[in-house]
């Protein structure tokens, strides 16, 4: 399970070190690619807690997702409809969907079913 967060760190410290500065046109397509991979991780992350994850699924779903949005933006561009607000809520939700999955799943762990309304 740290092995992601790890390559993640790892990533993000070779991109800054890079010195690279992308033109100020590409931002919108960086930044929902961004958006959609972090989707990825997320949801990888909790098919690992629920130990269902596939690795053909999960890369499949990283490069997928990121094409995908990227493309949806690109085409927004060219009939100057602004996709990346639903590409933001889109993802977003879906990030938060499996932040509280994954808060339920650690918080649940060594319980046996849900509390609530149990004296």
């Amino acid at each position: 399970m740290i092995l992601p967060f790890i390559g993640l760190i790892l990533g993000i410290g070779i991109g800054v070190a890079s010195g690279i500065v992308l033109p100020y046109g590409y931002s919108a397509y960086v930044a929902i690619g961004i958006l959609a991979c972090l989707d990825s991780v997320l949801g990888g992350a909790r098919a690992v807690w629920e130990e269902k994850f596939q690795l053909p699924i999960f890369v499949t779903g990283f490069f997928g997702n990121c094409v995908i949005a990227m493309g949806l933006i690109w085409l927004g561009n060219r009939l100057s409809i602004d996709f990346s607000i639903a590409a933001i809520l889109v993802f977003g939700t879906r990030i938060f969907q499996n932040f509280s999955q994954m808060r339920r799943l650690w918080l649940n762990k060594n319980k046996k079913g849900d509390m609530i309304g149990k004296e």
